[in-house]
């Protein structure tokens, strides 16, 4: 999982990037989520090979997304179990199921859009995952939805 970016990455999808790298980092390394994301902004400020610089809002929200997925790991993990038949965590590729795992904590939060959480979840599995780790992830994701009852066209509810 190497990379190189010489310029600051900014959005949503950049910080989702990030986030799945931390939590990726975190299962391969054993390491506590908290000590994976001060290790990874560390190497960010420092130009670390893997991590893109991103500007101060972008790495707000990437610490958000680390946050809540600490937050709602149990049940991001039971969703997950109850819409992958057939497949034991063990048996799925680290970096697909770390992609699911960031993504479903997003769409356990209904006033999220889905379909912007989904086609970020598809980009990285694209960018670090095997040949079908895009199509597999969208198509989990989809599953996923309909495991929570929701609609990949709807809008966000009001506040």
């Amino acid at each position: 999982m190497r990379r190189r970016d010489t310029g600051p990455a900014s959005g949503r999808r950049a910080a989702r990037e990030f986030a799945f790298q931390v939590i990726f980092e975190s299962a391969q390394g054993g390491l506590p989520l908290a000590e994976a994301l001060t290790r990874a902004e560390g190497a960010m400020r420092t130009g670390g090979d893997l991590h893109a610089a991103l500007d101060a809002d972008t790495l707000t929200f990437a610490r958000e997304l680390v946050e809540t997925f600490e937050a709602r790991r149990h049940d991001v993990d039971e969703v997950l179990h109850r819409t992958i038949h057939g497949w034991s965590f063990g048996q799925l590729a680290q970096t697909d199921l770390n992609i699911l795992r960031l993504a479903t904590s997003e769409l356990l939060d209904v006033e999220q859009p889905p379909v912007p959480i989904i086609e970020s979840a598809v980009r990285i599995a694209r960018k670090f995952g095997g040949d079908e780790s895009g199509r597999f992830v969208n198509g989990v994701l989809a599953s996923v939805l309909r495991t929570l009852g929701r609609d990949a066209g709807e809008k966000p509810r009001d506040a």
